[in-house]
């Protein structure tokens, strides 16, 4: 029997979409306003889930900073092809003072895996780690020889920028992944958090034509007008939106999905999935009936 005969008797695979569009409304969650950031720039908003269980000291002096206004007036600094758009204080000579955030803080490149109840493992070889999976909605890998875990490079995360020295970072210099995942960087920066929304905004940002995509002039810079925590934004302000869990059924089924991919484009389903290709869905919430 030809191939292509065989190939159209099989069911159909569910896509991504079709998995979403399945999925209970049990399995979506709202994020939490506490370790949510809106980054506001001239072309609109950023909203940057941040990850408490990975790096508990960065994140709370990043919510300090917020609080000072620390960040309102700063700006976004670099944009580096197929690397990262950083932002933070322009002027290293006369750095913008902190009131009571910490200047510096130890590197929080891993945690101990035993506090992180959800991780969704998937079951691929990963040339990074000896697991990753998802857990409490962000790409992960752990150890279970070492006991520790930490969050993976994947497009979309959020990382603190530092020196050479592992406590030269503090959190005043952020940064997102815009390119291809650099996995090599995991466990050597300190991984705060993910953008769930607003990601193109930053995405499209013109590359600087400096050393490491650094912006020459300050006129090319993207101006901050504010970051705020979603908790002290009023709510009908607030971004409405909701997150797919990543210890439901459905994101299960999205990453395999993922894996082997349905739908009459494909051709030939890879049957394996790299962790940052599986989408983490994000949608608007639905309104009650």
């Amino acid at each position: 029997m030809p191939p292509a005969l065989v190939a159209a008797e099989l069911p159909p695979k569910p896509t991504v979409a079709d998995v979403v569009k399945a999925s209970r409304a049990t399995e979506w969650r709202a994020p939490d306003p506490d370790n949510t950031l809106y980054l506001e720039i001239p072309t609109g908003r950023v909203v940057i889930e941040l990850a408490p269980a990975f790096a508990p000291r960065h994140v709370a002096n990043i919510r300090a900073m917020v609080r000072e206004g620390y960040f309102d007036g700063l700006a976004i600094l670099r944009s580096q092809d197929n690397w990262v758009v950083q932002w933070g204080d322009p002027d290293e000579k006369n750095p913008k003072p902190l009131k009571t955030a910490k200047a510096r803080l130890p590197g929080e490149f891993t945690a101990p895996m035993a506090p992180i109840k959800e991780f969704t493992r998937l079951p691929d070889r990963d040339g990074y780690a000896p697991q990753v999976g998802h857990a409490n909605g962000f790409p992960a890998a752990r150890d279970p020889k070492s006991g520790q875990a930490w969050l993976a490079h994947c497009y979309g995360m959020v990382g603190v920028g530092r020196d050479a020295a592992a406590d030269s970072g503090n959190g005043g210099a952020l940064y997102a992944v815009i390119g291809n995942a650099p996995r090599h960087l995991d466990r050597n920066i300190t991984v705060v958090g993910r953008v769930i929304d607003g990601m193109p905004l930053l995405s499209v940002l013109p590359r600087g034509a400096g050393a490491m995509g650094f912006y020459e002039k300050p006129e090319q810079m993207v101006p901050i007008k504010s970051v705020r925590l979603a908790a002290d934004v009023p709510e009908e302000q607030r971004s409405k939106l909701e997150i797919l869990r990543t210890d439901s059924t459905s994101f299960k089924a999205v990453a395999e999905a993922q894996r082997n991919r349905g739908g009459p484009w494909t051709k030939v389903a890879a049957g394996h999935v790299d962790l940052c290709n599986v989408p983490i869905p994000v949608r608007q919430t639905v309104a009650a009936n």
